[in-house]
Order: structure tokens, then C-alpha cells, then sequence
């Protein structure tokens, strides 16, 4: 049994059609740190607004977040809070499953 030429100790993997920058996780792993800090932006921004409308003085870092908030694009805002509302239902829902799960006897 011949083996092809590219399978041999000496050369590297067979040729791809797509050159390596092209590939679809590298596009993934470049904008998912941008999810997490438009996430992070939307609580500061939520938490500056909540004092906000208590009347209570905003520092400069909650005046900067709420103005960033707000010049944020309308997609990048719905997937912020989507992802942060997707994240705290799977975490509910799993401590939920854990705590009245079937492996949970019942009190009488």
C-alpha cells in the first residue's frame, strides 16, 4: 500500500483550500471579549442610570458608561442584554434542576 505523497514524515499537513485567516473560529474568537465587555458596559450603565434617577451625583466613570451605553448600536445592545438574559436563565434554570430535582427526596 502506497501512501500519497503529502502523508509522508517529511511534509507538512495535506493542502487547504482556504488559507489559515480565513477560517471561521478565528472570527469567533476575535468579537466574543468584545460580548462579555459590552455586557459589563450595560450593567455599569444600568446601575449609573438606577442612581441616576435616585438624584444622586455620577461619578465620571458612571457618566462615561452611560454615554457609551448610549452610543452603543441598537444590534450590539440587544445581544448584550440577550446573552446576559440567556446567561441568568441557564444559570437559574440549572440551580433550579439541582435543588428540585428527582434526586431530591420529598418532605413530608
Amino acid at each position: 500500500m502506497t501512501l500519497p505523497a503529502w502523508a509522508g514524515p517529511a511534509s507538512g499537513p495535506p493542502p487547504t483550500r482556504f488559507p489559515r485567516g480565513r477560517r471561521y473560529t478565528r472570527a469567533v474568537a476575535d468579537e466574543s471579549p468584545e460580548l462579555f465587555d459590552d455586557i459589563y458596559l450595560g450593567l455599569r450603565a444600568g446601575g449609573a442610570a438606577r442612581k441616576q434617577r435616585r438624584g444622586e451625583p455620577l461619578s465620571v466613570d458612571e457618566k462615561e458608561a452611560i454615554g457609551r451605553w448610549h452610543r452603543l448600536s441598537l444590534w450590539r445592545k440587544f445581544i448584550a442584554i440577550g446573552a446576559f438574559a440567556l446567561g441568568t436563565f441557564g444559570l437559574g434554570f440549572t440551580v433550579g434542576g439541582l435543588i428540585f430535582g428527582r434526586w431530591r427526596t420529598a418532605r413530608r
